[in-house]
């Protein structure tokens, strides 16, 4: 089993450089780059008369301008030259400047990360925490009234996207009722409160935001857990222990519990990426500036340096995240031998 997951660390990188390469040919195939709008924009100042026209007949810039142009932004190399260029600088720990906010794309990442890293880990802590002994109670009690009553709630939420289910409540708690507020990670004054004052604001904040990245993954991970637990306890190894004496909660703890946490195992990888990508929707309509929305803005705004960052960080926690899966899946069921 070492080994394997050592073959698997290996191959991170090869994954990185295949995933990189594409988007990096993308950004520099794809027409309306960051080259195009400025060269759009001198030819809309400079039909508005606020340019003097220059040599290159239309054009509203010359050829040595254009040419300063292509070495900032980059494209005065061919393709494959720009992107061992830009490894090499990812190597060294740069990822480039970014073109909007003029700044190392590291420091404008570091500045995101956080926020969506805080909303991520408390979504998928309050998710496992509540959605397991939920799963396992609809499984056992499977038809009555506590399944019906949960089951209306949970496909409810799961029918209604999230980013629609926070405008709602933005419109009802924050507009109407006034209890939270209209968006943001923290307050203005965040920085002049105390310690209590700092907490508060900032659960104040959190309220609405976690409930619409809750909807979601709260109604899948229940309804994931009681279809397995159910078949797991229809099974003949269960009825099997039954017969010989064990209770039925030590058949449910310890046999059909363990067999039904495999596909939970199985995609807590992709809850890795979540805890960072987040949903840039969700951002947008409580103005979070978190990592989803910075990636949705640099896309854009053809902000490509930002895009591979993104992109980068991005791979390399859905790589770790799936070998994460594997080793849970391969603590949770003993029969697993990974060669």
């Amino acid at each position: 089993m070492r080994d394997y997951f050592i073959r698997r660390l290996m191959l991170i990188p090869p994954t990185l450089l295949g995933v990189t390469i594409i988007v990096f040919a993308i950004t520099r195939l794809v027409p309306g780059g960051p080259l195009e709008r400025a060269i759009m924009e001198s030819q809309q100042l400079n039909a508005s008369g606020m340019s003097q026209q220059v040599a290159g007949g239309n054009m509203a810039l010359s050829d040595a301008q254009l040419q300063v142009l292509k070495e900032y932004y980059g494209f005065d190399k061919p393709l494959l030259e720009s992107y061992v260029d830009w490894v090499v600088k990812v190597v060294q720990g740069d990822l480039g400047n970014s073109y909007r906010y003029n700044e190392p794309v590291w420091d404008v990442i570091q500045s995101r990360f956080p926020v969506s890293l805080y909303y991520g880990l408390v979504t998928l802590v309050i998710t496992y925490l509540i959605c397991i002994p939920l799963g396992v109670l609809k499984a056992i009690k499977h038809r009555t009234a506590v399944d019906n009553v949960t089951s209306i709630f949970i496909f409810v939420g799961y029918a209604i996207p999230g980013y629609v289910l926070g405008a709602l409540l933005l419109l009802y708690f924050s507009v109407r009722l006034e209890w939270f507020p209209m968006g943001g990670f923290v307050g203005l004054r965040f920085d002049e409160y105390g310690p209590w004052d700092k907490a508060m604001d900032l659960i104040n904040h959190s309220v609405l935001p976690l409930i619409c990245y809750l909807i979601g993954s709260f109604a899948f991970t229940t309804l994931l857990l009681k279809n397995h637990l159910m078949d797991n306890l229809a099974s003949d190894y269960i009825r099997t222990a039954i017969a010989k004496g064990v209770s039925f909660r030590k058949a449910v703890t310890r046999h059909a519990m363990r067999n039904s946490l495999i596909p939970i195992a199985t995609t807590f990888g992709q809850n890795i990426t979540l805890l960072v990508s987040g949903s840039f929707l969700i951002e947008t309509v409580f103005d979070i500036n978190g990592f989803g929305l910075l990636g949705l803005t640099a896309i854009l705004d053809r902000d490509y340096p930002v895009v591979m960052g993104v992109v980068l960080l991005a791979s390399v926690l859905l790589l770790i995240g799936n070998i994460l899966s594997d080793i849970l899946v391969a603590l949770v069921d003993p029969r697993i031998r990974f060669q």
